[in-house]
């Protein structure tokens, strides 16, 4: 099968110049393997293999032989060759000499005796595919070019809620590729079973319920894209109106997190001019918005019979794309919200410090109230500590992209890229 490029792929070769080793890790399924093996010229799989266990035993370098970048998947099945291969990489003393893949982030204590690996290793993060790679996408608007001060243009995109619909269902699985939306469908449903009853409880360290695990994930899926804290989850996914126990939900959280399943967006910390407080509670996301569909059992007609969390899943998409499009212009997405009401659905900030603000509306007719909010954040900011906004986006379901008179920037989730 031809591999199918990915934006992160420059990220990766970006790393591969200037580190030993790199470390690729996302959600099971966005296709880190297939990534990590495009740019490797050999590999290791360490959870298909039972002469790993041998060499692990008796000479662990023996994994590490082989042309480079080699590739070392699954590497936290055997967590101390995390040792070795920094060790190998100071004894090579070269760039570029290994690929280390992972769908999970391990425990604290499963890290102790663990070197940090500063100095060595280099880390890409990856999710699911944006609309842009998924062909969903036209590209005729450049992310990167609006932050530069180009008025966007696009062709016009007639409202189709339920092709919105199928997308938002069908998510940006690599695995999904050439499905249909009734496949897609199927597919996510296996997904979702494996991922509460066999990855879950083996990331967790211990015994599971999948019925908590799920009850929880619906929880999080029915406040996708909202401010939602520990207490409410709690009070939600429990069962004859008994709330969870908040430590164990908070654990719940804390295993999603480190499977990279869940994925929430934090609040952006900035000065402002007036005397409203910050909101500092992070957005509950997924990893990829199809991920709400399958807790909660969501077909496109489903979502069609309810457009207000329709909406909720449409940004949870767009906010998605803004990640990858953002980390390929070298940017960190936040929200923002005060007390005084004031909001953006996304704040990307560059490492020069400058930012620009998004909106995010299924919509075409709501981008008039959506433009206002961002011109009356960006009064509300103190621009002269942080400057002046690189740009104020409107992200739409719909319509075509343009610069209104204000100068906020709308553009259609389907002619969006990096």
């Amino acid at each position: 099968m031809e591999y199918q490029p990915r934006i992160v792929d420059q990220a990766v070769r970006d790393q591969l110049e200037v580190a030993g080793a790199i470390v690729v890790k996302g959600p099971k399924g966005c296709g880190k393997t297939e990534t990590a093996r495009f740019h490797s010229h050999s590999e290791i799989l360490i959870d298909d293999s039972v002469a790993v266990q041998t060499a692990m035993t008796s000479d662990p370098t023996l994994l590490l032989q082989g042309a480079t970048p080699r590739l070392v998947d699954e590497w936290q099945e055997q967590r101390s060759l995390w040792n070795t291969v920094r060790h190998e990489v100071d004894r090579r003393r070269a760039k570029g000499q290994f690929i280390l893949t992972g769908s999970s982030t391990p425990r604290d204590a499963d890290l102790a005796g663990l070197h940090t690996g500063v100095g060595r290793f280099g880390v890409v993060s990856m999710t699911t595919m944006s609309w842009f790679e998924r062909g969903w996408s036209s590209g005729e608007v450049s992310l990167a070019d609006l932050l530069d001060g180009h008025q966007p243009q696009s062709q016009s995109f007639e409202p189709d809620l339920p092709e919105v619909a199928a997308r938002l269902v069908t998510g940006g699985w690599p695995g999904n590729l050439d499905l249909t939306a009734t496949q897609a469908q199927l597919a996510n449903a296996n997904y979702f079973q494996l991922l509460t009853e066999a990855d879950f409880v083996r990331a967790a360290g211990g015994r599971r319920n999948p019925l908590r695990v799920r009850r929880v994930m619906r929880s999080l899926a029915r406040n996708i894209a909202t401010e939602c804290d520990t207490a409410r989850i709690a009070a939600d996914a429990g069962e004859a109106a008994r709330p969870y126990d908040r430590d164990a939900v908070a654990d719940y959280l804390d295993t999603l997190a480190r499977l990279m399943v869940q994925q929430d967006l934090p609040a952006w910390s900035t000065h402002i001019r007036s005397r409203a407080r910050l909101r500092r509670s992070p957005k509950r996301l997924f990893c990829d918005p199809s991920v709400a569909c399958m807790a909660l059992n969501l077909t496109p007609a489903k979502l069609m019979n309810d457009l207000a969390y329709m909406g909720l899943a449409f940004e949870a998409a767009a906010i998605h794309d803004l990640r990858v499009y953002g980390q390929a212009v070298g940017g960190q997405l936040y929200h923002y919200r005060d007390s005084s009401g004031l909001e953006a659905d996304g704040v990307l900030e560059l490492q020069d410090g400058s930012w620009a603000a998004v909106e995010v509306k299924l919509g075409f007719g709501a981008v008039e109230e959506a433009a206002r909010n961002l011109t009356a954040l960006a009064a509300n900011i103190d621009q002269a500590a942080i400057g002046p906004p690189r740009a104020l986006i409107v992200v739409t379901g719909a319509g075509f992209a343009h610069q209104r008179a204000d100068g906020v920037s709308v553009v259609p989730l389907q002619a969006l890229r990096h």
